[in-house]
């Protein structure tokens, strides 16, 4: 079963997204923004990061930039599921090692799709 860390400072989001997943049977962590995700990560490496990019205390390009920093961890698959839905906005989070981005609002079957491939 694979294990899937949702990160989103929107609790209808994060909920959204929690659910398509536990009903596709993965296993869901959630976080609310990333400092919370790096902690969850410590704990327990999870196998893909969904991650929000505007959030307080620090945002998803600071997150995978950590991410990639750390031995244990940089190749951990990232798909960014974001409302910054700019080129400039999708070309700097793949820069900066995402595996795919998602504008939102998003169709949940893609999502799923994308993070299924990417497992």
């Amino acid at each position: 079963m694979s294990t899937v860390l949702v990160v989103d400072d929107v609790p209808s989001e994060l909920e959204l997204m929690s659910r398509i997943f536990e009903d596709a049977g993965m296993v869901v962590i959630r976080a609310s923004d990333g400092e919370d995700a790096i902690a969850c990560i410590h704990e327990t490496i999870p196998d893909i990061v969904v991650l929000d990019v505007v959030m307080p205390r620090m945002n998803g390009y600071e997150v995978i930039r950590e991410l990639r920093e750390d031995e244990k961890t940089k190749h951990l698959p990232v798909v960014f599921c974001t409302q910054k839905n700019t080129e400039i906005d999708k070309s700097w989070g793949m820069d900066l090692g995402a595996d795919a981005y998602v504008s939102k609002p998003f169709d949940p079957q893609q999502l799923l799709n994308i993070v299924q491939r990417l497992l």
